[in-house]
């Protein structure tokens, strides 16, 4: 069982900047693959990025790539988003999720287990 928690979500203007963190408890961290889903209203949930358990494997949706950078903290248990050059259309609830593989998440869109979410406002 992981425990995931998301934080920093909020407010950002037009081409500003915010970093997501979501902290993991349970076992073997490191042993998951870690994504980054969003939702927003009246929309699918989509695949944001992903990053394997030693953090050499990323994947990103097309929307983001080159915006938007995933890491992870092993040694703290977590898992980072930093999203720079924002738009409005970015803003959603944010989901952080624990998976087998970077791009299992992406093609299934899915994960193990979830977090609660975060909202992201991007205003423009």
């Amino acid at each position: 069982q992981v425990h995931l928690e998301e934080s920093g979500g909020g407010l950002a203007q037009a081409g500003g900047s915010l970093r997501l963190s979501c902290a993991a408890s349970g076992r073997a961290f490191s042993g998951y693959a870690m994504g980054w889903f969003r939702q927003a209203p009246g929309r699918e949930r989509e695949f944001v990025a992903a990053i394997g358990g030693t953090g050499s494997s990323t994947s990103y949706a097309n929307s983001v790539r080159g915006r938007f950078t995933i890491a992870r903290a092993n040694a703290e248990n977590t898992v980072f988003l930093q999203m720079d050059s924002l738009k409005p259309e970015d803003t959603a609830v944010y989901y952080c999720a624990a998976g087998v593989s970077p791009q299992t998440m992406r093609a299934t869109r899915t994960g193990n287990y979830w977090g609660q979410g975060t909202q992201v406002t991007v205003l423009s």
